[in-house]
């Protein structure tokens, strides 16, 4: 599945169907805001912004975690 992120990339992680919040979108940071994309409608939303600094994102579950050089803030989809 392959919508012109590049999935390799640190900043990008897809959510797995089935594992809780946001199966089957694509997370990633742009220009330090985190989104979801979702392929069915083919629309972006944003959910967090002012994160300039993340090395890295990952999911499991309905926790995105973000990782900053010094710290790392996690936010679960499930209170949005």
């Amino acid at each position: 599945m392959n919508h012109g992120f590049d999935l390799s990339s640190p900043l990008v992680c897809e959510g797995i169907i089935g594992d809780g919040c946001g199966g089957g979108r694509v997370f990633f940071v742009e220009d330090a805001t985190l989104f979801a994309y979702d392929p069915q409608s083919t629309s972006k939303i944003e959910l967090l912004n002012d994160l300039s600094g993340v090395q890295a994102i990952s999911k499991k579950g309905c926790i995105i975690q973000l990782d900053f050089k010094d710290k790392v803030r996690q936010l679960d989809l499930s209170c949005l």
